[in-house]
């Protein structure tokens, strides 16, 4: 069959072998979706670093600046619950980093005229189109990367993904404090280079959409992770609306990124109020950014080891950001600034790992649960703003409070799952799914399966053409 005639879609109610690959079968497939990775992360490194030359060159309060960021995390509020999960669980998941790709190119794209117009609404616009894009992207890339390939490996593999976003948002921050605001008379021309950078991005997204149109693309589905969860658990999955644990995940992410995103827009104008310029702030943040990537890759080879299970690796490394962000809200100067940089890297494995536990045995739910996760993402849309005007109405260190408040509120998740969800987390993390050959018990319950979903298809109407990758 042709390319322009081949079908994409797949049928979230069948049953395919997909679900089933083997970390060298899955290699591939994610170290495609890990370059996306690289896109959002260098958007997300660049939008720190606009906020605080916005605040200059527009004439706008810092709180006002934070709109840039309301807009860029509002759209991870609407899109997954909404047109990108009915996309991921309708049509799949190679459909829905078509369309991802797509919508954040035309965002890029818009930043061109926004730039000519020196309009702070039109970049909010362009950056709320913008992250639709990118929603849509991690609506499906997030979930793709926490079940393709043996459950085992879930937290590994998501973390060495958000390891290379960390790569982007450590580059970004240098490029505009090097390259696009360099040597510049003043901000405006500045600007008019991000211009011909997010042009050139929105270029590379179309190399990207059809590189996803002809790379081969396992379609793992809901009836799929209904089978996994099955040999896995051996208990039947619930209710959706009673899944405690992706509740209070959620609730975790939520606050979380929202700290997190508070942190790192008014990281700079923590440093100039410890004294430091705009350029040397924009490289401390690059520090910073470069600390959280690196402990990424640190954290995803420690998960490698028996001992430093998921569950102990997130109550650490969130208790120390709680702890870190203290320390610079109480010291001045460089000793405030590397207190701030430790809350950054100590940041570095939290968001994969509440991602994966909260995925952890929701079995046909996993795509409708995925979605949520990622819509929790909209906490960076709730707390920059409260940070900002707590930052305009006192001063920076004092605004660190707001964050603080976020990473005790996230706490709550790590706790849960190490005093009441502990047996559930460790027995998806010692199971040997995916990695030693399929029993003739595995691949009977895997037919048995298929044959009822088949039976049920037909009895409405006909069934899909099932897509998979065979073992």
């Amino acid at each position: 069959m042709g390319l322009w005639k081949r079908k994409i879609a797949v049928d979230d109610t069948t049953v395919t072998n997909a679900a089933n690959l083997t970390l060298r079968q899955s290699l591939v497939p994610n170290m495609l979706v890990t370059i996306l990775f690289f896109l959002w992360g260098f958007a997300y490194g660049l939008l720190d670093v606009l906020n605080s030359h916005f605040q200059h060159q527009l004439s706008i309060s810092a709180s006002m600046a934070a709109g840039l960021s309301t807009a860029y995390f509002g759209a991870y509020l609407l899109c997954p619950p909404t047109i990108s999960g009915f996309l991921l669980r309708r049509f799949g998941f190679r459909a829905t980093f078509m369309a991802g790709l797509a919508v954040f190119a035309i965002g890029c794209l818009l930043f061109w005229p926004s730039g000519l117009r020196r309009s702070f609404g039109g970049f909010c616009g362009s950056m709320f189109v913008v992250g639709a894009g990118l929603a849509t992207l991690e609506t499906a890339a997030d979930p793709f990367l926490a079940i393709c390939g043996p459950p085992r490996y879930s937290e590994i593999r998501l973390n060495l993904a958000q390891a290379v976003q960390g790569v982007g948002s450590f580059v970004a921050p240098l490029l505009a404090a090097r390259v696009f605001f360099a040597g510049t008379v003043d901000d405006e021309a500045g600007l008019r280079n991000v211009q011909w950078v997010y042009l050139g991005v929105a270029c590379f997204d179309g190399v990207l959409l059809a590189l996803f149109w002809v790379a081969p693309m396992p379609e793992i589905t809901d009836a799929d992770m209904g089978v996994v969860e099955g040999e896995i658990g051996g208990e039947e999955v619930g209710s959706f609306w009673r899944q405690t644990n992706l509740f209070l995940a959620i609730w975790s992410q939520f606050c979380y990124v929202g700290a997190q995103v508070a942190v790192a827009n008014y990281f700079i104008n923590f440093c100039q109020e410890a004294g430091r310029d705009s350029a040397t702030s924009s490289d401390l943040l690059a520090v910073g950014q470069g600390l959280y990537a690196f402990n990424r890759f640190v954290a995803s080879g420690m998960l490698t080891l028996p001992f430093f299970k998921p569950r102990y690796m997130l109550a650490v490394y969130l208790g120390l950001c709680f702890v870190f962000v203290v320390a610079a809200m109480n010291t001045t100067g460089s000793a405030s600034i590397a207190m701030l940089i430790l809350v950054l890297c100590f940041e570095s494995c939290c968001f994969a790992t509440i991602f994966t536990l909260g995925l952890r045995g929701l079995g046909r739910h996993t795509k409708m649960g995925g979605s949520l996760l990622v819509a929790a993402i909209s906490g960076g849309m709730v707390f920059p703003p409260m940070t900002g005007a707590v930052l305009d109405a006192r001063n920076a260190h004092v605004a660190m409070a707001i964050p603080m408040m976020g990473y005790i509120l996230a706490w709550i998740y790590p706790l849960y799952v190490n005093v009441w969800k502990k047996e559930v987390m460790d027995t998806h993390r010692e199971t040997r799914f995916g990695i030693e050959p399929a029993t003739d018990g595995n691949d009977k319950a895997i037919q048995l399966e298929a044959q009822a979903v088949e039976v049920e298809n037909s009895n409405t109407g006909g069934a899909e053409e099932v897509q998979g990758v065979a073992r």
